[in-house]
């Protein structure tokens, strides 16, 4: 279970938000709604350990990751975190098989799989030795969501995740994060698309 208590976050003088209370549906999907500025990425990035709330608790399965150590912190992001980014954070100059292997198994995997399964499901069958660089933007997301797909992390954070897709595209991406929630993965977007919203079971409103 993912929740958050009194988190607070500012830079500066300036307060994105304080005294932010939500527990996330687990086996199901949150949409971080707000205006421009009003801090959805900043919630993502604490969310997922990569930043630090001013205040608060951020609680994941009960521990405290927002108070966590370095060490812990990186731990949860291997063993139970998974992104989903607008720019797809993929190795440009690696294949779509390497960048997979690379997410699943780390920089020198002794284990290298096909991941012929998760390339069938997202539509990139047979493609598992074309170079990132030569996908299509819409390719390249279908990559990243067949890196979630192999990794099956209990807890997925998608920024903007359709906002340089075309209606197909995305909603591809939504229909592939509704399955992951159904089987059991918490998943958090950050978006300002009505279609993302409206696909969502909750909506947790930063303005």
């Amino acid at each position: 279970m993912l929740e958050i208590s009194e988190l607070a976050k500012s830079f500066g003088s300036r307060a994105l938000w304080e005294g932010l209370n939500w527990t996330f549906m687990r086996e199901g999907m949150t949409a971080v709604v707000g205006s421009s500025g009003s801090g959805k990425s900043t919630l993502l990035n604490c969310l997922g350990t990569l930043d630090r709330p001013t205040g608060g608790r951020i609680l994941w399965n009960g521990k405290d990751v927002a108070a966590a150590s370095g060490r812990q912190r990186r731990r949860m992001r291997k063993s139970d975190l998974g992104y989903l980014f607008q720019n797809y954070a993929l190795v440009e100059h690696a294949t779509v098989r390497q960048n997979l292997n690379y997410a699943i198994h780390g920089a020198w995997p002794w284990k290298r799989d096909d991941f012929n399964e998760e390339l069938r499901q997202v539509g990139l069958e047979g493609r598992g030795n074309d170079p990132i660089h030569r996908l299509s933007g819409g390719e390249q997301q279908r990559v990243a969501l067949a890196r979630l797909l192999a990794k099956k992390p209990p807890l997925i954070l998608a920024d903007e995740p359709t906002g340089a897709l075309d209606s197909e595209n995305a909603q591809m991406v939504i229909d592939s994060l509704r399955e992951m929630a159904q089987q059991g993965a918490t998943v958090v977007v950050a978006t300002h698309s009505d279609m993302v919203r409206d696909a969502c079971d909750e909506c947790l409103c930063l303005d």
